[in-house]
C-alpha cells in the first residue's frame, strides 16, 4: 500500500475568491475523485483550523494506493489533472510525500 500526502498552502486571494472559499472548492473537487479513479482506495481532504498558527499549510490531502502504478493512475487521470490545474492556480506552496505501508 502507498500513502500519498499533499499539504498546500493557499493564496489569501485568487481565482476571484478568498482562501477559506478555494479551501472548501478544492476539498470538493478532490473529494468527488473518489468517485471517478477506481484506484483511489481512500482519500480524506482535511482543513487546517482557522484559529491555527499563520505558517501552518492550509489544506492536507490524505490518500492510500495498492501500489506506485496505481498513483500514477491517479496523478495523470484527466479529471486529477483538471483539479490539479485550479489547485495551481490558488496554491502559494506545496509539499508532498509517498511511502508505502
Amino acid at each position: 500500500m502507498i500513502k500519498h500526502i499533499v499539504l498546500f498552502k493557499l493564496a489569501d486571494e485568487a481565482e476571484g475568491n478568498s482562501k477559506t472559499t478555494n479551501a472548501a472548492i478544492i476539498r470538493q473537487r478532490l473529494e468527488s475523485l473518489k468517485e471517478l479513479i477506481p484506484e483511489i482506495r481512500k482519500m480524506e481532504v482535511l482543513i487546517n483550523h482557522a484559529d491555527a498558527p499563520a505558517g501552518n499549510y492550509d489544506i492536507m490531502l490524505d490518500s492510500e494506493f495498492c501500489n506506485l502504478e496505481d498513483l500514477e493512475v491517479y496523478i495523470s487521470h484527466p479529471e486529477h489533472q483538471k483539479v490539479a490545474a485550479f489547485i495551481g492556480k490558488v496554491r502559494s506552496e506545496r509539499a508532498a510525500i509517498d511511502y508505502e505501508f
